[in-house]
């Protein structure tokens, strides 16, 4: 099995990131059966919203894992 495990995506800068060098990752490692990220300061660097919880699954993220901080929004 290979997984691919993402550190702390913090905010925008975090997610944009995200979007441009996953595929880029699953073209040159991969593939992948899994890619998990944290996400505890995906949303403005504080915590996780739905929205930027649904953003991170269309661009490609199988798991998310968190902390404290999933609580701040």
């Amino acid at each position: 099995m290979k997984v691919l495990f993402i550190g702390d995506i913090v905010g925008n800068p975090g997610r944009r990131a995200l979007a441009g060098l996953l595929p880029r990752a699953k073209t040159e490692w991969g593939p992948f059966d899994f890619v998990v990220a944290n996400v505890e300061n995906a949303a403005g660097g504080f915590g996780l919203t739905e929205k930027v919880m649904e953003e991170l699954f269309r661009q490609g993220l199988d798991a998310m894992t968190s902390g404290n901080h999933i609580w701040d929004n």
